[in-house]
Formats: structure tokens, sequence, C-alpha cells
């Protein structure tokens, strides 16, 4: 099998997210596995080249790895014509220049949500794709994650009959860093630092709900920040000016009713971290990160409320575990194959930086509407 190498400048490595699924679990597993099959005995052979602040941090994953390029200039890598995509897992508040710099040197964009931190910035970068004839890419890892999978399975197959609602339940106790360490950023508590739960989850959400059940039409939400203060990797206390907590209600095209809740102090009393129930006129669905159970109308249970008596059933019982009937493989690495291949072979692919707009747009009406106390309609996103 002949080899084609794509070079990959990976910028915010160093970080959690970076590392473990960008890096570890995408491109050193793709390398793993021989590089991408591309048929006709071609295979695309990923070499990253490691791009962040920290040269010490650079340096040991590096070495770790096996791997020999990386650098703390991002300047210089861009200017390399050998690098053929820039994908950037940074802090919110650092990426639009710096995809800005990729775009303007012709590289094609990889990159996680939230692309910008306003809807104006998150458009810019699309049309400036556009322009430059690029082929570019978001982060949407939810809809390649074995539940929803599973769920969208059960869709196509007209399970559900008519969609009516759509229940999310997201988060888990993030700890405040005085008596235990926290398992997230303090960044992620900053608003000046691009943090808040809204506009890291609201973008899930709606390339979640668009691609699976419809566009989001309206928005309604209440956005707080539970826990003001909280404690940073040093130890020090700081205020935390960014949300915590974001509870969601969204009309869909086609008239279903989404209410999604997304919190860092809410703790775990569900089967995972975050879960999905559909209820339809035909059946329901219970969808998480790997598990999807369901429960058809010829099999559900006629419950009577009568708070005299304690309940005599089980109803988590009551519901059918849907099968796997497939070979799921990490959802991050999913989509970076289908990434790669069209920038290879020029393969359809609409998950990109108009639809990252989609994201910060919902987003940012969540945040006006919670601090107006209003409905908003979510106009349709053209360049």
């Amino acid at each position: 099998m002949t080899r084609r190498t794509v070079r990959i400048a990976m910028n915010g490595v160093t970080g959690r997210m970076g590392y473990r699924q960008h890096l570890l679990r995408s491109i050193l597993a793709i390398r793993e596995q021989g590089g991408l099959d591309l048929g006709g005995g071609e295979a695309l052979w990923p070499e990253p080249v490691l791009v962040g602040r920290r040269e010490h941090a650079l340096r040991e994953i590096a070495e770790r790895h096996g791997l020999t390029e990386w650098s703390t200039d991002l300047d210089a890598v861009l200017a390399d014509d050998t690098i053929d995509i820039y994908f950037d897992a940074q802090v919110t508040s650092a990426r639009v220049e710096a995809i800005k710099k990729a775009i303007a040197a012709g590289k094609h964009i990889y990159t996680e949500k939230p692309t910008a931190a306003d809807l104006d910035g998150a458009l810019e970068l699309a049309r400036l794709a556009r322009d430059a004839g690029i082929r570019h890419g978001v982060v949407q890892d939810k809809i390649f994650l074995p539940g929803l999978l599973k769920l969208k399975r059960l869709i196509d197959g007209g399970f559900f009959g008519e969609i009516l609602s759509v229940r999310g339940e997201f988060g888990y106790w993030v700890f405040e860093g005085d008596w235990q360490d926290p398992q997230r950023p303090s960044w992620n508590y900053r608003s000046e630092d691009g943090g808040g739960i809204t506009v890291d989850m609201f973008p899930h959400w709606e390339y979640v709900l668009h691609e699976l059940f419809g566009r989001v039409t309206t928005v309604q939400a209440r956005i707080t920040t539970h826990i003001p203060q909280r404690w940073d990797e040093q130890g020090k206390p700081y205020a935390a000016t960014a949300d915590d907590a974001a509870y969601g209600i969204f009309e869909l095209d086609g008239g279903a009713v989404a209410q999604i809740n997304s919190s860092w102090t809410v703790r775990v009393n569900r089967d995972e971290l975050v879960e999905f129930q559909v209820d339809g006129t035909h059946g329901s669905a219970v969808a998480g990160l790997r598990r999807c159970r369901v429960q058809h109308r010829s099999a559900t249970p006629k419950p009577v409320w009568n708070p005299d008596l304690p309940a005599t059933e089980s109803f988590r019982d009551q519901w059918q575990e849907v099968p796997d009937n497939a070979e799921f493989d990490n959802g991050f690495k999913a989509q970076w194959e289908l990434f790669l291949r069209h920038v290879a072979l020029g393969e359809a692919y609409h998950w990109d930086l108009l639809a990252g707009a989609r994201g910060v747009q919902l987003a940012e009406l969540g945040l006006r509407s919670s601090a107006e106390g209003r409905r908003f309609e979510v106009p349709e996103l053209s360049l």
C-alpha cells in the first residue's frame, strides 16, 4: 500500500482535550492502524506538528510518543509550505486570530468549538475560509457517540412515530478547588477568558438537535453562576465570572420541544454523564454516551398516580436495551477520518465553519435570553 502524507499543525495539544481526544485517540490512533485507507491501495498518513506556548510540555509529549516536530512559534509553522492542515484546540479567546492566520497562509482548517467568542467573529471565519477556497471543519463529536448513533438508527427506522419532545441532562459536580482539585481548568469559570457553560455546551446542543431532530427555531434560557468563588491551579481563590449552569428550552423545526439542562454544579443520579430522553407517539428512548434503551407503545405500562401507596414496579426495568449491531470507534477519531477524507479526496463534508457559527449563535442568543428574560427566534444563517 502506498502512503500519502498529510502534515497537521496541532495547536493546543498540551490541554486535556487536545491531547487525549485529538492527538492520542485520533491522530496517533490512525497512525497505529497503518494510516487512513483511501482505497485503491493508498493510505493517508497523518504527520502531526505540535504547537503551543509551553516548550517543556510540547517536548515531553513529543518524546513520549516518538514525535520529532514541535514548535512554540505558530507563525513559523504556518509559513511552512509543507503544512497542509491547521488544527486548533486552544482556549476560545486565542482561537480566532490563530485561525485567521492559518486561513491567510492557505491551510485547511479543523477546529474545536466554539469557533469564536461571538457570532460576528464566527461568521467572519466562515467567510474568510470560503473566499480562500480552503476546506474547513468544526468538531461536532457528540453525534458520533455510540448512544446517539443508536438513537439516529431509531429515528431513521421510524421507531418514534411523531417526535414530541427531547429532554437532555448533562453535567456533574466540578470541585471548587479549595479542598479537592477541580476536574476542569480555571479559565472555564472566567468569562474574560472565554469560559462559561453556555458557550461551551450550547454549540453542542445546536448540532445534536439540528442533526437528529430539526433546526432550532427559538431559544429561551435561564443561565446563572451558582458558585461565585473557585480556586485556581495554584490554589488561589478567584471570582467565578462565567456561568456554571444553563437551563434551556428550544423549539425545533417540525414542532418538537427540547429541554436541556447543563450544569457543572449537579451531582449525577443517572446512568451516564449526559442523557437524552426522546418521546414520540409510537415509542420513547433514553440515549447516553454509549447506551440506548427504548420502550415501544405496545410495551408501555399504565402507571396510576397514588401518593398513598409505594411504587410496586421498577420503571427502569421496563425498558429494552438497543443492541450495538456495529463496531463503534472513538467519536473524535471517526470525525477526523471523515475530515481527512474530505481534504484528501474531496468527499462531502458539511460540519464546516458555518455549522460552527450556528453553535455560537445559539449560545449568544441563550445568554441574551437569560439576561433580558425573553424568548428569541433563531434566524437561519447564510454567508
